[in-house]
């Protein structure tokens, strides 16, 4: 495999940064957008590849590329709609490591031997689909890496519940999967992360930034933040407007936070509904499923879930107890699996918890109360500010 798919397989939720001036569905973007500048300032950032519109529907040529190139060691994207070896040796030749190949433009046999073709020039083909039959299609012709673009590419709405279904439907093999278009916040990425994909592909969200570079590194800071027990709509959002990520919806009986179901959530953030046991029915993104406890509300450690599949481990206090080798224990599971870091966490200490144990995500409710249930809307100011 070559450099782009090696740069995205590996550990935790990488990033394909794109230079783009234009959009054929939205307009001008970032008009005279530099690529050296941008490629450059990507790859300080954290992107893991950068891809390079060198098509003139995005204002792009393949100059783009061979700016791009000078600028950066960063593996690089050729992106456009390309149907011929000419076109992928003039990319070869600009400097790409993978170039895009496009099921909707192309059939089995065509992409078959455009793969082939980029192979052998020692280039990566980036298959992109956009739908469950090309999908399909991609898996058979052994696509790797995989893009499931959630942009329909002849009317441009978007559809991110469709691309992470897709997503899901593609068996955890060892390809590289790659979330492309829609992400423009935390949560989006790692809705796509928890689907299975390995890494999304931003470029509107960047192009559109203040400060593309900024932007990429908030789209792929860890840890997440979760604000639970929520039980009040003005509660839910003064933590949308402070910048939590997750959003907890307590459904359990006899806990002191329990919501009267999961309430409206924008579009950006995700909803989780907390139970103890086993889940019932609700309209949230993920389940959070505690294990019982003798004589408490809840076990201490508990499993999120995508549509009933485990994604994330959540590692609390007992009920109403204590453990000071919480976060050590912690810091071990973090080093191999997603864990979500709970209990006892506030504005004066999460600081110091993500600095020992670097979760994926972490998670207060009590610490944020005025009262059961009920939210004090400066400790979530102040406690989402430090946990970022």
């Amino acid at each position: 495999m070559g450099r782009l798919r090696d740069a995205l397989a590996r550990p935790g939720l990488q990033a394909i940064a794109e230079v783009k001036r234009r959009s054929p569905s939205m307009g001008a973007l970032r008009p005279g957008a530099d690529p050296a500048e941008l490629a450059a300032r990507f790859a300080a950032a954290g992107a893991a590849a950068i891809s390079v519109l060198v098509d003139a529907r995005f204002d792009g040529t393949v100059d783009d590329l061979r700016a791009a190139r000078a600028a950066t060691d960063a593996p690089l994207l050729g992106k456009g709609f390309f149907t011929s070896e000419e076109q992928i040796r003039e990319l070869k030749d600009a400097g790409a490591d993978a170039i895009l190949l496009l099921l909707r433009d192309l059939d089995d046999a065509q992409t078959a031997h455009l793969q082939a073709f980029a192979r052998s020039l020692g280039l990566d083909a980036l298959v992109e689909a956009h739908d469950a039959a090309e999908v399909v299609r991609g898996i058979r012709l052994g696509a790797d890496p995989f893009g499931i673009n959630c942009r329909n590419l002849t009317t441009f709405a978007l559809d991110r519940g469709t691309q992470l279904e897709l997503l899901a439907s593609v068996p955890a093999d060892g390809r590289v999967l790659i979330a492309e278009s829609g992400v423009h916040t935390r949560a989006q990425g790692a809705a796509a992360e928890l689907a299975g994909a390995d890494a999304i592909l931003c470029g509107t969200a960047l192009m559109q930034a203040a400060d593309p570079a900024t932007k990429l590194r908030e789209l792929l800071s860890r840890p997440l933040v979760k604000v639970c027990g929520l039980t009040r709509e003005e509660d839910v959002a003064a933590a949308v407007d402070a910048g939590a990520d997750l959003l907890g919806f307590v459904l359990a009986e006899g806990s002191p936070r329990r919501a009267g179901g999961v309430l409206p959530t924008p579009e950006g953030v995700l909803s989780v509904a907390v139970w103890v046991g086993e889940t019932g029915p609700s309209t949230a993104d993920l389940d959070q499923v505690h294990e019982r406890a003798k004589g408490a509300v809840r076990g201490r450690e508990a499993t999120l879930l995508r549509h009933g599949l485990p994604v994330a481990r959540v590692l609390d206090l007992p009920w109403e107890g204590s453990d000071p080798g919480h976060w050590e224990a912690a810091a071990a599971a973090a080093r191999s699996e997603r864990i979500v870091l709970a209990g006892g966490l506030g504005p004066d200490n999460v600081r110091a918890a993500i600095a020992a144990v670097r979760p994926w995500a972490v998670d207060a409710a009590r610490s944020l109360e005025s009262a059961p249930g009920i939210k004090d809307h400066d400790l979530i100011r102040s406690y989402v500010e430090a946990a970022r």
